[in-house]
């Protein structure tokens, strides 16, 4: 299991949820906040669940495309937030992973609170609030990204060497 092609994260829509609420629990003396600014689109989900919990109504986005499955490419801004500066504002999205994203809208929203439901390390220290910290070469697989299927039994794997 040395492979980083091993290391992976696999999250439910029930830890999402959990963690996501865990995140609107720190949260909650951060604010007031005027509202939310969603990373589309991982951090949709979140920020959906942190508006319900921190009762918030206004949501924004802002729409950064710059993974293509795992592999992380030119950073393109497709939509910018209607939120000025991000004073009052909070930031939300799933992860942050090498910190390119981050950085990003950091420019667009210096003042806004940025949190996020998993962090890296590389961009760790662009946020200001986090939930669960994963190492660098762990590749977290969203429910989003994940459809159910059929597996061999653990004997069956072994036999054959995969597992």
């Amino acid at each position: 299991m040395d492979d980083a092609a091993d290391r992976t994260f696999p999250v439910s829509w029930e830890e999402l949820h959990r963690h996501s609420k865990a995140l609107a629990w720190r949260l909650m003396d951060k604010g007031p906040f005027k509202g939310i600014v969603a990373i589309t689109r991982g951090g949709l989900v979140p920020a959906a669940i942190v508006a319900r919990e921190l009762e918030i109504r206004v949501i924004e986005t802002v729409s950064i495309a710059s993974y293509d499955e795992q592999t992380q490419g030119t950073l393109t801004v497709l939509k910018a937030p209607h939120a000025g500066d991000g004073a009052g504002w909070l930031l939300i999205d799933d992860l942050v992973d090498t910190g390119k994203t981050a950085q990003a809208v950091r420019k667009l929203l210096p003042k806004a609170h940025f949190a996020t439901v998993y962090a890296k390390p590389a961009g760790r220290p662009l946020v200001d609030s986090f939930v669960t910290e994963v190492s660098q070469d762990t590749w977290i697989h969203f429910p989003w990204d994940l459809a159910p299927q059929a597996v061999p039994p653990l004997a069956r794997r072994r036999a054959s060497g995969a597992a």
